[in-house]
């Protein structure tokens, strides 16, 4: 019980992490593919007013409701190292304790897991697995106030709200680029989840709601600290990605910004820490640029000058598009060189031709990955680029299957069989250790689109 007793927070902006949720394992941030949306939450509203907003997270609907979605995110477990079902028979045996510690505020959340996720540019992103409990109660609390502080946060703001997600972000940048507003103030903040100042978060949030129950278990799991090789370290700065309660907080500390932005008048758009003004000149965004300066610091928090900048809207990117004018001077939307290199590294990595896998495992893990990366990049107006990835991935898919047969005498019998004529199936097969090459041209005619639509590999295109 003791144990059941310690629990802690959570997950943050824009990962590819699972939202909402611990992640299963360390993966890459670029292989979970593009970020996900924050699911719809409020299923628990308060009868009246903002007070009790404890006793109402608690009820037994909104508890049923928080353990349904923690239950499909399928997160790892924390430093308890309970998972799902573990934790599902301590909360049977031990609930109506943990419920009296937590409406007394004597419950104390376990620190976070640290896990390491590897990003595309070699660097890491540090994440905070908090335990199933404490991703339960941190599910609860966000289901009821999820619906009482998200109307009050600026319309430009569209990272982690229910029914906005990163499109709108990216439509909004474009509407503003397409009425004459060239020039962008592109601010990233330096390690903004790691460097959160916790005094002020609490002060903007007790703005917003009045229940001291509520304010004293979100200041409690702000400083449960993390645990890094078994030691664990206390925290005064900063919220841990990886808990459900880590957006919604991270909104309320930007929210400021958001609304002095709003009284000048500015055309903005703002997904999590990722920030995009749009100004009719450079003289207009450098002076754009040093009035955000003065607002983050009022927030303790410091623009990344490494990553931000004022320039051309057409040589930024923002949340991996870019923007281009086509016929007509109409603005549309690519997909920036970054995100198609990263897109590249990672089918390299899906598609390698070692490791022993069968064509069917590596297009079952092709998949989901093709998937989410095709409705995240729906807005590109690029059709040639999906039609050379889509030819691209099959000329890798093509190689891997030459390999796999290897021996002339079974490509050639291999061939034969998909209807291949007898002078094609005899030249692949004479060249059968030539894969890369090999599998271009000749091969195209046995190994069609339709041959690999029947397998089950999606088109880009």
């Amino acid at each position: 019980m003791s144990k059941a007793m310690r629990q802690m927070p959570g997950q943050p902006g824009r990962v590819g992490e699972a939202c909402g949720e611990a992640v299963r394992d360390p993966i890459s941030d670029e292989a979970c593919g593009p970020p996900s949306e924050h699911p719809d939450t409020g299923l628990a509203m308060p009868k009246a007013g903002t007070g009790g907003l404890l006793e109402v997270a608690l009820t037994r609907q909104n508890l049923q409701a928080a353990w349904k979605r923690v239950k499909a995110n399928k997160g790892a477990a924390g430093v308890d190292g309970l998972d799902i079902e573990q934790t599902a028979q301590v909360i049977r045996q031990h609930w109506s304790d943990i419920r009296q510690a937590l409406l007394q505020g004597h419950y104390r959340p376990s620190p976070v897991r640290k896990v390491m996720i590897p990003k595309p540019d070699g660097s890491q992103r540090e994440l905070g697995i908090p335990t199933v409990l404490d991703r339960l109660i941190q599910q609860a609390l966000l289901q009821v106030l999820q619906p009482l502080i998200d109307p009050t946060f600026s319309e430009h703001s569209h990272g982690f709200r229910p029914g906005r997600r990163a499109h709108d972000a990216v439509k909004a940048a474009r509407a503003y680029v397409q009425s004459g507003k060239r020039v962008v103030v592109d601010v990233d903040l330096e390690k903004f989840f790691d460097r959160a100042n916790h005094d002020i978060l609490i002060d903007r949030l007790k703005k917003r709601i009045e229940d001291a129950g509520v304010i004293r278990l979100i200041r409690a799991y702000l400083n449960a600290g993390i645990m890094d090789g078994g030691v664990v370290m206390e925290r005064h700065l900063g919220m841990p990605q990886g808990g459900p309660l880590s957006p919604l907080l991270a909104n309320v500390l930007l929210d400021e910004v958001d609304k002095a932005l709003q009284a000048r008048g500015y055309s903005f758009a703002r997904y999590a820490d990722d920030c995009n003004v749009y100004v009719g000149s450079l003289k207009a965004g450098e002076r754009v640029m040093a009035y955000l300066r003065k607002l983050y610091a009022k927030l303790r928090l410091q623009i990344n000058e490494a990553k931000s900048a004022v320039g051309s809207a057409f040589g930024r990117k923002f949340l991996g598009y870019a923007l281009w004018v086509a016929q007509g001077r109409e603005v549309q939307c690519a997909v920036a060189r970054k995100a198609l290199d990263n897109f590249k590294a990672r089918i390299r990595q899906l598609t390698r031709r070692s490791g022993g896998r069968s064509m069917s495992e590596v297009v079952e893990k092709l998949r989901p990955y093709l998937l989410g990366w095709k409705s995240y990049f729906g807005l590109a107006q690029t059709p040639r680029v999906w039609r050379g990835l889509d030819e691209w991935l099959r000329h890798r898919l093509r190689a891997i299957q030459l390999k796999h047969w290897k021996r002339p005498q079974t490509i050639y019998r291999e061939l034969k069989v998909l209807g291949a004529k007898e002078n094609v199936a005899r030249q692949v097969a004479v060249n059968s250790c030539r894969w890369w090459r090999n599998s271009d041209r000749l091969l195209k005619t046995v190994l069609t689109i339709a041959y690999f639509d029947r397998l089950g590999v999606p088109r880009l295109s």
